[in-house]
């Protein structure tokens, strides 16, 4: 593709209100098999579709996560929970993804320790489909919560980690349309306070985790008070951890060890 046409690529990217222009004009050549395909592409990308669904994948933790219209993007802000997953778990371990989505930080800790035996698990269908692609060497099961989990991991996982969804009802039409327009109401909507499916996770780890098993939930640093005491509520020793850069914020709880 000549200097000229990326250049006008480029620039129509930029117009569309596009910030990272360069690395979106990268990502969409890469994933058109023609120049008529590559205009299809800029055409729905133009138009307002988050790229991730543009060239059907979305880059984390150095992976390329399979997404697909309606599901949760993983955010660059995610990648400090799955980094704080994969420092908690050992060889051998047992790894819990709930609210998986497209099962990336499922991957990013499978990826990282692959003899780790990781399931993930989400109510959404079509991202239970995407986690399978995601997880060659895991198990993706399709259900409320925690409901499809095998029976056999009760009292035996390590690591519980969850991105539940944490935005305040109220304050979803305030998102950037890419989100509140594309993605499923269900994985962005937390309730009155954000913390409601946090609060039905916290609940679950319990009759999950093994002794001195760790749970991790996303969240957001004004409602870090309310996750920690909802993990607190459940006998588990909770405390914050925080990416400044990323602006991530993440709960850690840990069962007692007895």
């Amino acid at each position: 593709m000549s200097g000229a046409v990326t250049d006008a690529l480029v620039e129509r990217l930029r117009a569309a209100g596009c910030v990272f222009a360069e690395d979106e004009a990268r990502l969409l050549r890469s994933a058109a098999g023609s120049d008529v395909e590559l205009d299809a592409l800029v055409a729905r990308r133009v138009a307002g579709e988050p790229l991730e669904y543009v060239v059907g994948f979305a880059e984390f933790c150095g992976l390329r996560i399979a997404v697909g219209p309606g599901v949760f993007v993983p955010r660059v802000r995610t990648g400090f929970l799955a980094e704080r997953a994969v420092a908690l778990t050992a060889a051998s371990a047992v790894v819990v993804d709930l609210c998986c989505g497209t099962g990336a930080v499922a991957a990013a800790v499978l990826a990282a320790v692959p003899d780790a035996e990781v399931h993930a698990a989400d109510v959404d269908p079509v991202a239970v489909a995407l986690a399978r692609r995601n997880l060659p060497g895991g198990h993706a099961h399709e259900g409320d919560l925690d409901a499809p989990l095998p029976a056999r991991l009760r009292g035996r996982v390590d690591v519980l980690v969850a991105n539940a969804p944490y935005v305040p009802t109220r304050e979803i039409d305030l998102m950037p349309a890419e989100a509140r327009l594309f993605e499923a109401r269900a994985a962005l909507d937390g309730g009155p306070d954000g913390t409601g499916v946090q609060q039905r996770v916290a609940a679950a780890a319990p009759r999950w985790l093994a002794p001195g098993g760790h749970l991790l939930i996303e969240t957001s640093t004004r409602q870090a008070p309310l996750t920690r005491a909802a993990v607190e509520r459940h006998g588990l020793a909770a405390r914050v951890v925080v990416d400044e850069e990323r602006e991530a914020t993440v709960v850690i709880g840990v069962r007692p060890a007895r």
